[in-house]
């Protein structure tokens, strides 16, 4: 099951506006599907993919501390599998 949140395309917007906060997060292709979800301080790890070029797209949704986000990206992983 997918992060309910909407795509937001992968760019310095999308970073700026990114919380420095732990997460969760999705990135997809630009047609919106899922690639690739992971966790991590969310301004840090969106800063990293656009460097890298990593994806398209991107969504997110915060978690309180990293071992939330930990977990929650886990169970999201298994969900899509």
């Amino acid at each position: 099951m997918p992060l309910q949140k909407p795509w937001r395309d992968l760019d310095r917007d999308a970073v700026s506006s990114a919380p420095d906060r732990p997460g969760v997060y999705e990135f997809g292709d630009s047609a919106g599907t899922v690639q690739a979800v992971d966790h991590g301080v969310l301004r840090d790890e969106l800063k990293t993919a656009l460097a890298y070029g990593d994806a398209a797209r991107v969504r997110w949704t915060e978690t309180h501390t990293l071992e939330q986000a930990r977990e929650l990206a886990a169970e999201h992983r298994e969900r899509l599998e």
